[in-house]
C-alpha cells in the first residue's frame, strides 16, 4: 500500500512539474502597462514625466491654462495651450484622460 501511495505521489508530482513547464513556455509576452495622465487634475510634474515631448515648462503651461480657463472638455482642447501642437497631442492621445473637477 505504501508503495502504491509513493508511486502515485511521484506520478502526480511529475505531472505537475510538466504542466508548469508547459505554462511558462507559452511564448506570450507580458502586456504593456499604460499610465494615464488626467489633464484636469494631475500636476505639472506628473505630466512632464509621462507625456512624450512635454517638459516641465509645457506641463506648467497646461496647468496654467486649466487654472485660467477651467477644465478641459476633450483632449483636443490641449491645442489651445501654447507649445502643444497636433504632433504632441497625437503622440500622447492614448495616455490622456479627462477627469472631472470638483
Amino acid at each position: 500500500m505504501k508503495t502504491i501511495l509513493l508511486l502515485l505521489s511521484l506520478t502526480l508530482a511529475a505531472l505537475n512539474v510538466n504542466a508548469v513547464a508547459e505554462e511558462s513556455d507559452s511564448g506570450s509576452t507580458p502586456e504593456s502597462v499604460v499610465i494615464y495622465v488626467d489633464i484636469n487634475n494631475d500636476d505639472a510634474t506628473k505630466m512632464a514625466d509621462l507625456l512624450e515631448g512635454v517638459g516641465q515648462s509645457k506641463a506648467q503651461a497646461i496647468v496654467d491654462y486649466r487654472e485660467e480657463n477651467g477644465a478641459f472638455i476633450a483632449p483636443e482642447d490641449l491645442l489651445n495651450v501654447t507649445g502643444i501642437g497636433p504632433a504632441t497631442l497625437e503622440k500622447n492621445r492614448d495616455k490622456i484622460r479627462i477627469g472631472t473637477t470638483e
